[in-house]
């Protein structure tokens, strides 16, 4: 797959960034192996995780993904050839959470021995936390670089004035500048269009946003008629009530229905025409894409492969979701 730069950094990826916040849960381990040697064979080198996945899973207490990725790592011998991103912030129970420099330079030390590593490749602040100021928050991540913990910085669920803040703090301080931004975006979420997405463009931010097929409904295959399906992410444990907070509305399934339309026309599957679109938008590096079996990587493989939609289709699908740009950013 071709290479992306990563904001202003020397830091090069694929167009498509494999999400392992499946593995652990939907996907086990001997699963969860065979994806992450799925993806590096079809050029898909960089992984994203965080220390919280996968919390929400009833018996689960986070650092799974982390710690089968370090096991992959271990057995395949592939650090070199891969590229890691992590995330801490959220909560950690009886570890920590929020974003006090204490916490991250404790978080940092963990993510690591989990993924049996000595660096990763970008460190992401998973939220905001009020309760740190910002310079503090900068402060720890300058620290976790010059440490050679990290290679580069991000965050992640951050609003535009937020991030606008921490690079001008960054700079006037003289410290790391965050590279990159994970936000939720998709043909049913819209909303950052409005401010962050440009401030990304001018500010040279790489993005990397998750749910680029909202949580499994842009693939068609969810049934309004039916309960959510046990096992998926609108199910289980606090997370499948925020995914059916977010997703689980007629008006979303109406719109998915009047995509799936438009992708059998254009000959493709609607997870290829979903992804296709985000990547789409010249504000966006590299969506994040999972599955839970080998054989779901493949439409999102075959819309990292193809790239852009054509002009035309792609001004048809904004015109048709555009009513998606005032969903609440909250929700």
């Amino acid at each position: 797959m071709e290479q992306r730069r990563l904001g202003t950094s020397s830091l090069s990826i694929p167009p498509l960034v494999f999400g392992g916040n499946v593995l652990g849960w939907s996907a086990d381990e001997a699963t969860s192996f065979k994806l992450l040697d799925q993806c590096v064979e079809a050029g898909l080198n960089t992984i994203d995780t965080a220390d919280v996945y996968s919390r929400w899973v009833p018996g689960h207490q986070g650092g799974e993904s982390e710690t089968i990725i370090g096991r992959w790592l271990k057995k395949r011998g592939k650090r070199d050839d891969v590229k890691i991103l992590t995330k801490c912030g959220m909560e950690m129970p009886g570890r920590g959470k929020g974003l006090s420099p204490a916490w991250i330079k404790q978080a940092i030390d963990e993510s690591l021995k989990r993924l049996q590593t000595d660096y990763v490749d970008l460190y992401q602040l998973h939220g905001f936390d009020p309760n740190t100021p910002i310079d503090e928050a900068l402060e720890a991540l300058d620290a976790v670089v010059k440490s050679g913990k990290s290679r580069y910085v991000g965050v992640s669920n951050w609003m535009a004035h937020r991030l606008a803040r921490a690079l001008g703090r960054s700079e006037v301080k003289n410290l790391v500048r965050v590279d990159s931004v994970q936000p939720r975006y998709n043909l049913l979420f819209r909303t950052f269009e409005r401010d962050l997405l440009p401030l990304c463009e001018e500010e040279g931010i790489a993005v990397i946003p998750y749910n680029p097929l909202a949580g499994g409904l842009l693939t068609g295959k969810h049934n309004r008629a039916a309960p959510p399906e046990q096992g998926t992410r609108f199910t289980v444990g606090r997370a499948g009530a925020m995914y059916q907070t977010r997703y689980w509305h007629e008006r979303e399934f109406d719109t998915v229905e009047d995509l799936r339309s438009i992708a059998k026309d254009s000959g493709m599957s609607l997870a290829t025409l979903s992804v296709r679109w985000v990547l789409s938008n010249g504000a966006i590096t590299a969506p994040i894409i999972g599955a839970s079996r080998p054989d779901q990587l493949a439409d999102s493989l075959a819309a990292g492969e193809k790239g852009a939609l054509p002009d035309d289709l792609k001004t048809k699908l904004d015109a048709m979701t555009s009513g998606w740009r005032a969903v609440d950013a909250e929700r």
